[in-house]
C-alpha cells in the first residue's frame, strides 16, 4: 500500500532538488526564489483538505482514495514532462504550480489510506514504511540525476539543459508506474453499512465541513501545528537553499552557466541521496525506539539531530564532508515524514480522516507561505544573498520544534476504526 509513495517522492525530489537550479537557469537572482518558490505551498493550501474531505465522502468501484491515486498520478506526470521544457520564469512558476497541485492530490490521500487500512497499534509501522518508499524515492531520483548529467553534460549556454529534461522525464514515467503498482495491487476495505448510509447523504464538496473541522481541532493537532510551523520553515531553507548552497561555497561556481554549478547540484542531489539512504535504514527501527520512550521523545531527538546537522553544512568546504551531517538530515526526515502523522492518526475520527490529513497539511504549507513572503527580504537585507546563512536559519528552527514538540499530550490508542473491524 506504500509502494506509491516511491514514485510520488521520485517526482517530488527532482522538482525540489532542482526547482531553484531551474528558476537560476532562467535568470532568477537569490531573493527572487522564494516568492518564485510561493505556488508549491499555495496549492498544497487549497488543494489538500478538498481532496482530503471528497475523499473522505467517496466510494466507487476504485474503493475511496485510489481514485485520487490515479489521477494525480497522471496529471503530475504530465507536468514532469512539460515543466523542463520552459523557456521563461513564468512558464517555470506556472508549471511549478500546477506540478505540486496534480502531487498534491495523490500525496495526501496516502496518508489516509494507511490510517484507513490499519489499526491504531499498526499505524506507526504503516507510517514509517511510507517514510522508507519516500527515502528510496529520493535516492533513485538523485541517481537518475548524476546519470543524466554524466550522460549529456552542460553545454554552458542560457536555458534548461539537456541533463534536467531527461531526469524529469525519466520521473514522470517512475511517478505513474509506482502509484498504478499500488492501484492495481491493494484493496480497500469496504464501508460499513451505517458508512454506506452516510456517504449517501454526505455532499462531495462541503466547505462548511472543513470550516468546521477546523475550529473542532484535537488538542493534540494543535499542539502540533506549532512544531510542524518550526519544522517546516527549516526545511524550506533546505529545500530552498541547499543544492545552490552547495554549487557556490563548496563548487566554487560564480553563475548557473559555471560547469562546476551544475555539478554542485547534482552533487547536493547525492548527499540528499544519501540522507534519503539514511532516512529508509532508520525508518524501520523508529516503531521499536516509539516502545521504549514514547512518539514525541523520538521526535524530539530527531529533530535535534537534524540541527546539530543544518548547523554543521556552514562549516564544511569539501564535498566529501558533506555526507556527514547528512545522517542527521536523514534521521530527522524519517522522524517527519512519520511521527507526526502517526500521533495525529490517534487523535482524529475515523470518517474524517482525510480531511483532517488535509488541514494537517496547513502547518505545512503556511510556514512554507509565510517564508516565501519573508525570505526574500531576509536574503537582500540581513543574510546579504549567502545562502548558507539560511541553513543555519534552518536549524535554530529545528531546534524549537524539538522544544515544542515536548509539550504535546501523546492521544491513548483507540480502538480499531469502523473500516478495519469490517475488514476483520
Amino acid at each position: 500500500m506504500s509502494f506509491g509513495f516511491l514514485g510520488i517522492q521520485f517526482g517530488w525530489a527532482l522538482q525540489m532538488n532542482n526547482i531553484s537550479a531551474i528558476y537560476e537557469f532562467l535568470g532568477a537572482k537569490a531573493d527572487q526564489l522564494p516568492i518564485l518558490f510561493l505556488a508549491a505551498p499555495v496549492t498544497g493550501l487549497l488543494v489538500q483538505p478538498l481532496i482530503g474531505h471528497w475523499s473522505d465522502n467517496t466510494w466507487s468501484w476504485l474503493g475511496r482514495r485510489r481514485p485520487f491515486f490515479l489521477v494525480g498520478a497522471i496529471l503530475s506526470s504530465c507536468m514532469l514532462v512539460l515543466m523542463p521544457m520552459s523557456s521563461a520564469l513564468w512558464m517555470a512558476a506556472g508549471a511549478l504550480w500546477i506540478l505540486d497541485a496534480s502531487i498534491n492530490v495523490s500525496m495526501e490521500p496516502f496518508r489516509a489510506f494507511v490510517a484507513d487500512m490499519l489499526p491504531d497499534d499498526q499505524r506507526t509501522r504503516g507510517f514509517t514504511m511510507q517514510s522508507f518508499f519516500i527515502g528510496i524515492g529520493n535516492v533513485a531520483a538523485a541517481v537518475v540525476t548524476g546519470r543524466m548529467l554524466k550522460l549529456f553534460p552542460p553545454s554552458g549556454t542560457a536555458g534548461i539543459p539537456t541533463w534536467v529534461r531527461l531526469a524529469f522525464w525519466m520521473g514522470a514515467v517512475a511517478f505513474l508506474g509506482a502509484v498504478l503498482w499500488t492501484i492495481f495491487t491493494t484493496q480497500e476495505y469496504p464501508p460499513s453499512e451505517a458508512e454506506r448510509r452516510r456517504l449517501k447523504s454526505a455532499k462531495a464538496f462541503d466547505p462548511s465541513q472543513i470550516y468546521s473541522a477546523v475550529v473542532q481541532m484535537p488538542g493534540a493537532m494543535r499542539q502540533l501545528a506549532a512544531v510542524q510551523f518550526c519544522t517546516w520553515v527549516g526545511l524550506f531553507c533546505l529545500f530552498l537553499y541547499f543544492a545552490v548552497a552547495v554549487a557556490r561555497s563548496v563548487f566554487g561556481a560564480t553563475s548557473p552557466t559555471d560547469a562546476a554549478y551544475s555539478e554542485g547540484i547534482v552533487w547536493a542531489a547525492y548527499c540528499s541521496a544519501f540522507y534519503s539512504g539514511i532516512c529508509a535504514l532508520v525508518s524501520p527501527f523508529l516503531p521499536s525506539l516509539v516502545e521504549r520512550i514514547g512518539k514525541c521523545k523520538t521526535h524530539s531527538f530527531c529533530l535535534l539531530a537534524g540541527a546539530a546537522a543544518f548547523l554543521s553544512i556552514p562549516l564544511i568546504h569539501d564535498k566529501w564532508l558533506l555526507l556527514l551531517p547528512m545522517v542527521g538530515v536523514g534521521i530527522a526526515w524519517a522522524s517527519i515524514l512519520s511521527m507526526p502523522y502517526s500521533i495525529l492518526a490517534s487523535a482524529i475520527p475515523q470518517s474524517k480522516m482525510g480531511v483532517y490529513m488535509g488541514i494537517f497539511n496547513f502547518f505545512i504549507v503556511l510556514p512554507e507561505i509565510t517564508a516565501s513572503l519573508a525570505f526574500g527580504w531576509i536574503m537582500n537585507h540581513l543574510f546579504h544573498n549567502n545562502r548558507m546563512a539560511a541553513l543555519v536559519a534552518g536549524g535554530l528552527c529545528f531546534i524549537l520544534a524539538a522544544i515544542l514538540t515536548q509539550r504535546i499530550e501523546e492521544p491513548h490508542a483507540r480502538e480499531s476504526d469502523d473500516l478495519v473491524a469490517v475488514a476483520a
